[in-house]
């Protein structure tokens, strides 16, 4: 790991121990929201070698299916002063991802290009959407927001089917350490009905050194305006819990932001994640579910926004009640007038 790599965390950070991942997480939805993937390219080093490997991960949110591949410790190839990344012939980057997959099980091929980026803002101090904590050294987890939104031109022919993404949206983050948080929960959207807008909250339980500690952090795009509660910058937040639904208020020193998600159950996929020395099962993800929302700036007493994101990604991993049972200091129930569409039947 080197100050470049600090300085920009979307790029390879490299192995910085026995047990190590790096992953990037690009979700891709189509222009008439039919079609809804997420590729997860990366890396994982074990302690045990044999357990190493390179991984191309497959998730068709819609249809409810997933593929993990592995290949080689060879096949993976990045660049250090760009976001770009290769795993055999498929590339990734913040400009595009171009598919060569043909596996038994999955087979992927085309190439889109991405465009008009919303990026997390950052600074020399506070690098990326972890701020500082990114140049803290041994963290058990970290991870990055690539990119709030962006557009997406291209075409992919997935088992068969020919996808028109021209016109879409995407989203684009990262994790890499030893391995994924004890807990956490997740949810984001950028596909809001009456302005560009994209939402990305993540809210874990990470140990370090001989402690733990529980962080957050929540970006809120409203056209050109960037609105961010996180640990670092002193917000609160406030989480409640309803079957695979959450509620959360959170609060900076001038804005309240009102979250509550609507998903099915049946609708959650099962991903595998790092843990111990092999990736395993162990991520349940909805790429189906709808998030309300309401921003406040509480000094005027007035609403600045209120829209309905459609195709909300939705994510639970470990022992969640843990993490939010010690976040919810209040309730944190959202109140019918915040929906701004019909909810959609369960």
């Amino acid at each position: 790991m080197n100050l470049k790599s600090l300085r920009n965390p979307d790029l390879y950070h490299g192995r910085t121990g026995r047990q190590y991942f790096e992953g990037w997480y690009f979700k891709l939805v189509d222009k008439k929201m039919e079609n809804v993937f997420a590729f997860i390219p990366g890396i994982f080093f074990s302690s045990e070698p044999e357990y190493s490997h390179a991984f191309i991960q497959v998730v068709d949110g819609i249809n409810r299916t997933y593929r993990y591949e592995r290949f080689p410790l060879d096949h993976f190839r990045a660049d250090h002063k760009y976001f770009a990344l290769a795993i055999g012939e498929n590339r990734f980057g913040r400009e595009g991802l171009t598919l060569d997959l043909n596996r038994p099980r999955v087979a992927a091929s085309g190439e889109l290009h991405f465009k008009e980026h919303l990026d997390w803002p950052d600074s020399f101090l506070s690098p990326g959407s972890m701020g500082f904590y990114n140049y803290i050294p041994r963290m058990q987890c970290y991870s990055q927001v690539c990119a709030m939104d962006f557009d997406v031109e291209g075409r992919l022919d997935i088992n068969g089917r020919m996808i028109d993404f021209s016109g879409g949206k995407g989203y684009i983050e990262k994790n890499w350490g030893s391995a994924f948080p004890f807990s956490w929960i997740w949810v984001q959207s950028n596909h809001f009905q009456h302005k560009r807008a994209s939402l990305s909250f993540s809210l874990g339980h990470i140990p370090f050194l001989m402690t733990a500690f529980r962080g957050f952090l929540a970006g809120l795009y409203v056209e050109e305006t960037f609105y961010e509660f996180t640990t670092m910058n002193r917000s609160k937040v406030q989480v409640e819990q309803k079957g695979t639904d959450l509620a959360l208020r959170l609060d900076n020193s001038r804005y309240s932001l009102f979250i509550e998600t609507e998903t099915k159950s049946k609708d959650f996929i099962l991903l595998n994640g790092p843990r111990g020395k092999k990736m395993i099962p162990l991520v349940h993800e909805n790429l189906q579910g709808f998030v309300y929302l309401e921003l406040k700036d509480r000094n005027r007493g007035e609403t600045i926004y209120k829209d309905t994101g459609r195709c909300a990604g939705v994510e639970y991993g470990g022992r969640q009640m843990a993490v939010i049972d010690n976040f919810a200091e209040a309730p944190a129930r959202a109140q019918k007038d915040y929906r701004t569409a019909p909810s959609p039947s369960i």
